[in-house]
């Protein structure tokens, strides 16, 4: 399969990892928000959606790591507002 290098394609890719991420984590995801510790309780799973975007889409598409990293808040952090945290 030919790497992605549509920017479109590569942002859907990533938003499906990161929903699929949050179906699999749910409770995780809302402890980690509550305690302020997402990146190291969630760590594992996100470098495995970042290890799958990279092999699966082209490095020298402009903003390839900046789509990752919008669908990484946008989706993982920002649905999530109603949890009860500090951040907002």
């Amino acid at each position: 399969m030919p790497l992605v290098s549509d920017p479109i394609r590569a942002k859907r890719m990533a938003r499906v990892l990161f929903s699929d991420l949050v179906a699999y984590a749910g409770e995780e995801l809302r402890v980690g928000l509550e305690k302020d510790d997402l990146f190291d309780r969630l760590g594992d799973e996100i470098d495995r959606a970042r290890t799958f975007y990279e092999q699966n889409v082209d490095p020298t598409m402009p903003g390839s790591s900046r789509i990752f990293n919008f669908a990484l808040v946008d989706v993982l952090i920002a649905k999530s507002r109603r949890v009860n945290t500090h951040i907002w």
